[in-house]
Order: structure tokens, then sequence, then C-alpha cells
């Protein structure tokens, strides 16, 4: 088998030093709603994970940001604004203590 080779990159040193995890809860229940809120999410350069989730929350985020501002500037201007969104809980990780990528 062949070696996979991947490069990884400090995200410190690309100014998005701050991890955070969120939980969203949406109030759509028709497809085209949750077609359009993927799509929109998955658009943002700062998600750099999203998941679809069973039971709740319905989404899982991880986004990456320079610092708190930058993320309260994404949480309230770009995320809780959308149209499906019900509720979002912010997680801040005290310590990373094992990751894969």
């Amino acid at each position: 088998m062949g070696r996979a080779d991947r490069a990884v990159i400090d995200p410190e040193a690309q100014g998005r030093g701050l991890e955070v995890l969120i939980d969203v809860e949406v109030s759509a229940t028709d497809r085209k709603t949750f077609e359009e809120f993927e799509d929109t999410v998955a658009s943002f350069e700062e998600v750099i994970e999203f998941r679809r989730m069973y039971g709740r929350p319905d989404y899982f985020l991880r986004v990456a940001v320079a610092d708190h501002a930058a993320y309260e500037a994404f949480l309230t201007g770009r995320l809780s604004g959308l149209p499906a969104v019900l509720r979002l809980g912010s997680h801040l990780s005290m310590k990373k203590i094992k990751a894969n990528d």
C-alpha cells in the first residue's frame, strides 16, 4: 500500500488559533431548509468540520478563528442570524488531549 502524505498546518500560524465546538439545533422540518442551511454553513471558511447528527443537537460544528472577538463576530454576524437556527451552544476546549488531525 502507498503512503499518504498530507500537510499539517499550524492554525495559529494562519491566524486561527481559537477553536470552538458548536452544537446547533434547528427549527426546520423541511428538506429545502435543511439543505440551504447546510450549504450556507459549509461555505463559511471558519467552519473546519460540519456534521449532521442523530438526535440532539442536530448539527456539530468545529470552527477556527483568530480570537474571542472574531468568534463573537462569526457567531452573531453569520451563524445565529440564519433562519433555521433555533439554539446554539458553544464549547471552548481547556486542553486537546488527542486528535488525529
